[in-house]
């Protein structure tokens, strides 16, 4: 196996154990592309104000995913598992 179809396949199992991970990735990079399409019109704000904005709207973004990722994670492991666990008993 290669390197790449290694990586790929890495990354894919890795997508499927933490789904939140490729939609941090995605909103991040989708916000950060919205705003730098806004930045013509930004008006008469200072190019380091809008940046510092686009920067807490990334990591917002990004820190809510991974919120959510593990209050997945915690949920899968302490709520799912656990019922399926009784219902196989």
């Amino acid at each position: 196996m290669s390197d790449y179809e290694e990586n790929q396949s890495k990354f894919l199992r890795k997508a499927k154990e933490n789904p939140f991970v490729p939609v941090g990735i995605t909103g991040f990079i989708g916000i950060v592309a919205y705003q730098l399409m806004k930045m013509k019109h930004r008006g008469n704000t200072k190019m380091s104000v809008h940046l510092i904005h686009m920067r807490v709207a990334a990591q917002g973004f990004v820190v809510g995913a991974m919120t959510m990722g593990v209050i997945y994670s915690m949920y899968r492991d302490y709520i799912a598992h656990p019922i399926e666990e009784t219902k196989a008993k």
